[in-house]
């Protein structure tokens, strides 16, 4: 069954790579969706995918990569649309 989650990143997680990185796990799991910056400083994605995939993706939300400081994430399932065929960062 397809997921999707809605989440929402903040810390200093802009100018670390943060979205190449997300694309990479994203792609690496076979997760569909969107990673962007915010004007705020946080960073925004939708996953959607396999549960297992969404939640791995979840769980590198909350470390990120090397550089990466974060504070916090909030996540809100959605209901999938399986709108996506393939992860993109914009």
């Amino acid at each position: 069954m397809t997921s999707r989650c809605h989440v929402l990143i903040y810390g200093q997680v802009q100018g670390v790579f943060f979205r190449l990185a997300t694309l990479n796990e994203a792609r690496i799991r076979g997760v569909v969706g969107w990673v962007r910056n915010l004007h705020d400083g946080r960073v925004e994605a939708v996953f959607e995918g396999e549960r297992d995939g969404v939640e791995a993706m979840l769980t590198f939300c909350k470390q990120g990569p090397r550089y990466a400081i974060v504070d916090k994430i909030e996540s809100q399932w959605q209901q999938s649309t399986r709108g996506y065929v393939d992860f993109t960062m914009r």
